[in-house]
């Protein structure tokens, strides 16, 4: 104490920032001001609660879950002009207490012991808030997000659904990042890894056998976290967050959040996983000392499929149509099936390669049927999958405005040659055309749209002409005449 160290009460109070006589009251007590603080067990005020508090009791034990703000809210109705807005804080306190000493049991969570090597977690995570255009034009799409829970080192895959090919792919790409495998490959109950086993056992899931395969490949354990239990797969589900976090302080910095296209943002989360992972590389020394190296080879990221082509000029996948090219007719095609895209294959050669839309059960190209429509218009009009020959809303607009203004007939074979002008020439500069003539009010025929067209010269480029010194293979002859 100052008072021991100076020896009078005057210098004591003053360094202690106190008056004489109250330094000397704590002398004379031998206890500091804060050994001095007691709890207040009594109201300073009247409870405005009392009179409703065992019906709260009674709504809070019959429904534990309620809401404080939500209850006084309630209550304030059944009661009205008894409580203001300002006692909220008081009635939230109210049932805090409640809850810690009265209500029931909260769940327990136990903290785990995370071994080197043994475990990685995944997860799918949807982007949509961020967001994200490729072009100018939306991209939804999802994450596959794998983390090893010892040392929260995480990798990062694009994918457009939660199917057994994004699984695929995201787990291969991590594996090939870290070239090693680890013990056990840890999951939720994602229908791309388990499905549901019925009767026998409701509410519990099996892996898919295409899921075993995989995980069997690798030589890995699949594990799954119980049913409506996400908190076990707790390292993947924060990490999700914390990466999407950091995914979108990247983009404000970057100023945009549109790219070049898909290439480019991938390199772009990329590069951020790489940065976060910086910090953990010590730890991830020791996972990769106790995992397997890589040394199986990376299965193929599609599903092959036979079909046969239709007289549609079509085929039928997975309840699902594709168009073909109408030489194809009539044969037997490989189907190879990406998460993102179709290819067609025949004689062992890549046909088509058609872009996979989620949600559509049907994707027509009108390039492989316009010629044959052409021939045949009358089809046009009940064709079953007409929508799907409007390649934009200014075609169908234009569509739309030449029904209003020549017959039906009339107005299908215009549209049709126009069409065919964007699958023989360039989609956009029909576009382009049709836009500026509805711009100029005028009746978007054929011959208008060719007259709009824009012109684009042709630039032939420059070719250095080098000239050639044969004395150079002269001297050669000769040295070997010499050599000889």
């Amino acid at each position: 104490m100052e008072y021991h160290k100076c020896g009078t009460i005057e210098a004591a109070a003053m360094k202690a920032n106190m008056t004489p006589k109250t330094a000397s009251k704590y002398i004379k007590l031998g206890e500091l001001p804060s050994a001095q603080v007691k709890e207040r067990d009594w109201r300073t005020r009247e409870d405005p609660f009392v009179s409703i508090w065992p019906e709260v009791e009674a709504k809070l034990n019959e429904a534990p879950e309620l809401q404080g703000k939500r209850l006084f809210e309630w209550f304030c109705e059944q009661y009205p002009g008894l409580f203001q807005e300002g006692q909220l804080r008081t009635f939230q306190r109210k049932v805090r207490k409640w809850r810690a000493t009265s209500g029931p049991s909260k769940e327990v969570f136990f903290p785990q012991v995370h071994t080197p090597g043994k475990r990685l977690s995944f997860d799918f995570t949807h982007m949509d808030a961020l967001e994200i255009t490729i072009g100018g034009e939306p991209f939804p799409h999802l994450l596959f997000h794998g983390v090893l829970t010892y040392s929260n080192w995480q990798w990062v895959r694009i994918c457009f659904s939660e199917s057994l090919l994004a699984l695929r792919a995201g787990l291969q790409a991590t594996f090939v990042q870290m070239d090693h495998v680890p013990e056990e490959v840890w999951s939720d109950h994602s229908s791309a890894a388990t499905h549901q086993i019925g009767a026998e056992q409701p509410g519990e899931r099996a892996f898919n056998d295409r899921y075993l395969e995989l995980t069997d490949h690798f030589g890995v354990t699949p594990r799954t976290i119980q049913v409506n239990a996400p908190h076990e797969n707790g390292d993947v589900e924060s990490a999700n967050g914390a990466f999407k976090a950091r995914v979108n302080q990247h983009l404000l910095l970057r100023g945009s959040r549109d790219f070049e296209d898909v290439e480019a943002y991938r390199y772009f989360l990329e590069d951020i996983a790489h940065k976060a992972n910086r910090g953990r590389s010590d730890k991830l020394v020791e996972e990769l000392a106790a995992m397997r190296p890589l040394k199986q080879r990376l299965l193929h990221e599609y599903e092959e499929k036979i079909a046969r082509v239709t007289s549609w000029s079509t085929v039928n996948v997975m309840s699902k149509t594709y168009s073909v090219p109408s030489r194809l007719m009539g044969e037997k095609v490989k189907v190879r099936l990406y998460e993102d895209r179709a290819e067609i294959w025949f004689a062992g050669e890549l046909q088509e390669q058609i872009p996979r839309t989620r949600g559509r059960m049907h994707q027509i190209n009108y390039r492989h049927i316009i010629d044959w429509l052409l021939r045949k218009p009358g089809a046009f009009s009940n064709y079953r999958y007409r929508d799907d020959l409007f390649p934009t809303l200014t075609f169908r607009k234009a569509y739309d405005q030449l029904c209003e203004n020549l017959p039906q007939r009339k107005a299908d074979l215009e549209y049709l040659r126009i069409l065919k002008q964007a699958a023989h020439h360039c989609e956009s500069d029909v576009q382009e055309a049709l836009e500026m003539l509805h711009e100029l009010e005028l009746l978007p025929t054929v011959l208008h749209v060719e007259e709009f067209l824009p012109q684009r010269e042709l630039s032939i480029p420059e070719m250095n002409v080098y000239d050639v010194n044969l004395g150079a293979y002269d001297q050669l002859i000769e040295g070997a005449r010499h050599e000889g």
